[in-house]
């Protein structure tokens, strides 16, 4: 099994805010990516053979928008 590497310190200090940062702008921008694409597949691709499926993606990515915000303003304060 692969494990997850984690660096640990002497003096338990979090990383750079910055490295946080871009992190969260990672997932976020992988998350948005990712309503766009099912949006565009799903209206002029999907709904060719199924408009149902085409809905159903878009709702999904329609909940999965503000769950990228969400990751991306997951502050400092939590």
């Amino acid at each position: 099994m692969a494990r997850a590497r984690r660096s640990y310190t002497v003096t338990g200090v979090r990383r750079a805010q910055s490295e946080r940062l871009r992190v969260r702008r990672r997932w976020y921008v992988v998350l948005m990516g990712t309503c766009v694409v099912l949006i565009v597949l799903a209206w002029n691709v999907v709904r060719l053979w199924s408009t149902t499926a085409a809905v159903v993606m878009s709702v999904f990515a329609a909940v999965l928008a503000p769950v990228a915000v969400i990751v991306a303003n997951w502050g400092e304060d939590h």
